[in-house]
């Protein structure tokens, strides 16, 4: 199994320990398939049993032993990415990197032909499951480009920073729809709020500890049932492997996981079902790719990484016509897909390209706002900094607040965007149609989760106040553009005092206003919110035993008063 190396432990001991294996997309990516031949699960985490067994590799010389990169020494005073200087781009094993695999010639070095030859450009692709820090790779000279998910990079920044170095992303390079996900077994779990009093196995400082995090902190649990949801971190060192081991055997109630280990806990525990995933939260995960911000300063590195953005670009568009050639880049360069593939089939590995999205130029400019819209990058670059500064994730607590701005340089996929108007068109496109029959039968189910935000009314009025707006605009907003393929059910609620039916009356006029601004200020599609008023009928807490909950009445009263917003969707 791939290890932190011993310098990449001791530069950045919480992050990297906590990252480690976890956000390079296959770490341990042998343990990784370590279910029997049958499918069964694999062993129980190292605490109480040994790691699963490895998959006999292929032998050399094979048709599907890996293409391994060039170790020649590089010529550092020939041009960057001519043949003896290529542009070094650190990888981990992950299927939303086939693209660039594809661009270069289904390998890790350039090969003649290949889309990235044709620019006159050389990139050699270094696979780093190790996942060493950004500082240790620029300062290194390993590579000038590395990896990084949108909320690692919102973790990493601020240490390289404090390293007396930068960098900035420079595209999108994928984005997961359905590739991260709450799952559980039980079928009473059916929603975040059913978590209250389970266990819940992940892996720290990781995409599936933000989304779990954003996933109860935008619940309606109170702060004591949110307490009662029991993290279970599994060793870095055990992976994703580790946390779908704990699941598949029982220890855990509910897990977070992606692809492979998520397709294949859901394959192997029977009645494991997802709660919510980033098939609904669309806008929440993406991988960015980040370059050293002295390659970024000189006019020679800008060309280089503008051909390098540009043959990515090119690339995700050969792969979408041709997944199957995607799946062989993958196979024929990286070791653990092969081993996929040999126990799998490449009909599992293809499978894992319908839960993730790779961007292109029209992705890129929809979620940087380059076409109007919420810039989703930004605002989900500043949540994660939010979310890990306050988990403890950032190896000095002290370290500076970076503007989202500053994290990103937008010039090459303007200078695409410009020359490509048919791409700007596309982004600036709905990307779901929805509907009012969508509406209808999505409603019918649980919801997912559901979020209660304090909009203030003046005592019997449903008129929206600018104070109100602002409360819309700062809480509901942001939850309802995280779920870009959401419906939504927008519910005005009351506490106990009062009649009923008055409290019915005025609480469905409230929701009304609210979905109206929502509609008319966001252009949000009318056809994404059922209006509902509910008076005191779906109390979010009990008024008569506030204490338990450890509320005074007062304050029961007013999480019973909240305007909710519930998502409903595809999982």
């Amino acid at each position: 199994m791939a290890q932190l190396t011993p310098l990449a432990k001791g530069l950045i001991t919480v992050i990297v320990i906590g990252v480690a294996g976890s956000l390079a997309w296959n770490f341990g990516l042998k343990e990784r398939l370590g279910t029997g031949a049958d499918g069964s699960p694999g062993t129980p985490p190292a605490a109480s049993a040994p790691a699963p067994a490895k998959p006999t590799p292929a032998k050399p010389g094979s048709s599907a032993e890996p293409a391994k990169a060039s170790a020649r020494a590089d010529d550092r005073n020939a041009p960057l990415g001519s043949p003896t200087n290529p542009l070094k781009v650190s990888l981990v094993s992950f299927h939303g990197y086939a693209p660039a695999l594809v661009a270069n010639g289904n390998a890790l070095e350039t090969q003649s032909g290949s889309l990235y030859a044709k620019k006159d450009l050389n990139v050699r692709f270094v696979i780093q499951d190790d996942i060493p820090t950004l500082a240790t790779i620029f300062e290194s000279g390993a590579a000038q480009c590395a990896w990084r998910t949108s909320d690692f990079w919102a973790q990493e920044q601020p240490n390289l920073r404090n390293a007396g170095l930068d960098g900035r992303a420079v595209m999108i390079v994928d984005n997961t729809q359905g590739g991260d996900a709450v799952i559980a077994k039980d079928a009473a779990v059916k929603s975040i709020e059913d978590l209250a009093g389970r266990t819940v196995a992940l892996l720290q400082f990781t995409p599936s500890h933000g989304m779990l995090i954003d996933a109860l902190d935008n619940s309606s649990l109170t702060a004591r049932k949110k307490d009662s949801v029991k993290t279970v971190f599994i060793n870095a060192e055990e992976g994703t492997a580790g946390v779908r081991a704990a699941f598949e055997a029982g220890h855990v109630d509910a897990a977070v996981l992606w692809d492979p280990d998520l397709a294949l806990a859901l394959r192997n525990v029977k009645g494991a079902h997802v709660v919510y995933s980033t098939k609904t939260a669309t806008n929440l995960i993406f991988d960015v790719m980040v370059c050293d911000a002295r390659l970024l300063a000189k006019p020679d590195g800008q060309a280089v990484v503008q051909k390098f953005v540009e043959g990515w670009m090119e690339g995700v568009t050969a792969a979408r016509a041709n997944p199957d050639n995607a799946v062989e880049a993958l196979v024929r360069t990286e070791e653990f897909f092969r081993l996929l593939a040999d126990k799998e089939g490449k009909a599992f590995v293809k499978s894992l390209f319908a839960n993730v999205v790779w961007t292109g130029v029209e992705d890129n400019a929809r979620i940087l706002g380059l076409v109007g819209g919420t810039n989703h990058y930004e605002r989900v670059y500043k949540r994660f900094d939010e979310i890990y500064r306050k988990a403890g994730a950032l190896a000095n607590p002290k370290s500076p607040v970076i503007a989202p701005q500053d994290s990103f340089d937008y010039r090459y996929i303007k200078s695409m965007l410009a020359r490509d108007q048919a791409a700007a068109t596309a982004a600036a496109q709905p990307q779901t149609t929805f509907s009012q029959s969508s509406l209808k039968e999505a409603t019918q189910q649980q919801a997912m989760v559901t979020k209660p935000v304090t909009v203030g009314f003046a005592s019997g009025s449903a008129e929206l106040t600018k104070r109100a707006q602002k409360t819309v605009d700062g809480e509901m907003v942001p939850f309802i553009e995280n779920n870009g393929k959401a419906y939504f059910e927008v519910s005005g609620n009351s506490d106990s005092t009062g009649t009923r039916e008055s409290n019915l009356r005025l609480s469905a006029a409230r929701a009304k206003a609210v979905v109206d601004y929502l509609v008319a200020q966001w252009e949000f599609p009318r056809e994404r919110f059922k209006i509902v008023g509910n008076g005191p009928d779906r109390p979010l807490c009990n008024e008569a035993s506030a204490a338990s909950e450890g509320l005074s009445l007062e304050e029961c009263r007013a999480l019973n008063r909240t305007t909710r917003v519930a998502v409903f969707g595809g999982r």
